[in-house]
């Protein structure tokens, strides 16, 4: 076992719908969306991550860019197992390694996902030389963290919005006592950007700019404290068919997200109302956790405070939150070895 030890190296990888991120020797390594360009000629992976990025919206019929994860489940398997292996191969201390290391990883994965899914996920993973593959939830990871001590007997609310999925969960014990997923996240704020330019300034903009807004002006509520600056953004006149821009404020896209995230404050009540009384009791006094890219829309935070009359708090950094967890597990899996999943 010594000389394996020393062959293998340790990963966690948070495998996101919209970013991808890998901790190795404590560090956060790879922090790239997930997102490849392959040419269709000769079906070759030409970029990943941040430069397929860059192509998203703008390539000709020879590229494609793909999401290989929809709804934070694998949807292109050979794509998302060749971004994966490029991922892992452009970690640094990696690179120096005259052949691949046998590797030990932890992955999380959405809460509400099935077995199928699942498999795919480890076998990606073992495609790319992974020994050990463990698994472990989404929220779980989030909450660790964020740096709940999860294995007490007390009941904590975790909400990670993600790009694909957004789980919440009730954790008590080291375990998920009652948990939803429900496919309103990110992707979805992106889409509804994109959908109310087209119909309130007839101006047709790309998913890219429709995130920027998102990133920029994005809110959740119509009232803010501290309101950001409004937005030119650039597109094409649906009407004339010329580029146009438009000045856009936060009010708007408050508006236009304002029934999705009314679907998640749904979603939060009703797990609320499927937790057992002794762990709603915990709730009241810790409050709800907020992770994910998400949870970092402005206003979110006071918007679900008003609805669950519950203290909400925002996990520092979120967007790393659930790779910080997977990472954590990663070093000390003697003692998560309930909540990982083999």
């Amino acid at each position: 076992m010594g000389f394996f030890d020393f062959m293998t190296e340790d990963i966690a990888i948070d495998l996101g719908t919209a970013n991808t991120l890998i901790i190795h020797n404590d560090k956060v390594v790879i922090d790239c969306p997930s997102i490849v360009a392959r040419d269709r000629v000769s079906g070759k992976i030409i970029a990943v991550g941040k430069e397929a990025n860059m192509m998203q919206g703008k390539t000709h019929e020879n590229i494609k860019t793909i999401r290989p994860l929809k709804d934070g489940v694998i949807a292109d398997f050979d794509a998302s197992e060749k971004m994966i292996s490029m991922f892992i191969k452009s970690i640094p201390a990696l690179k120096k390694r005259m052949f691949t290391p046998a590797l030990r990883m932890v992955v999380c994965i959405p809460s509400g996902i099935t077995e199928v899914e699942m498999r795919a996920v480890k076998e990606s993973c073992e495609r790319v030389n992974g020994k050990e593959v463990y698994l472990i939830h989404e929220p779980m990871a989030a909450a660790i963290g964020i740096g709940i001590d999860i294995m007490q007997p007390k009941g904590n609310m975790i909400v990670d919005i993600g790009g694909g999925t957004t789980e919440i969960a009730v954790i008590a014990l080291g375990g998920i006592v009652c948990d939803k997923s429900v496919k309103i996240a990110g992707d979805v704020f992106t889409n509804d950007i994109v959908y109310y330019m087209r119909t309130q300034h007839n101006l047709f903009v790309g998913e890219s700019t429709a995130e920027k807004i998102k990133i920029t002006i994005g809110a959740a509520i119509e009232e803010l404290e501290t309101p950001p600056e409004d937005m030119s953004v650039q597109g094409r006149d649906l009407l004339t068919g010329k580029p146009k821009q438009v000045d856009v404020s936060y009010r708007e896209i408050a508006k236009a997200l304002d029934k999705s995230i009314q679907r998640i404050e749904d979603a939060v009540m009703e797990t609320l109302s499927q937790t057992p009384p002794e762990l709603a009791a915990d709730i009241y006094n810790t409050g709800i956790y907020l992770a994910g890219g998400g949870s970092m829309l402005r206003g979110l935070d006071k918007r679900i405070s008003q609805k669950t009359d519950l203290p909400v708090y925002i996990a520092e950094d979120p967007l790393r939150a659930v790779v910080r967890g997977t990472g954590m597990a990663l070093k000390n899996i003697p003692k998560f070895r309930s909540v990982l999943i083999k």
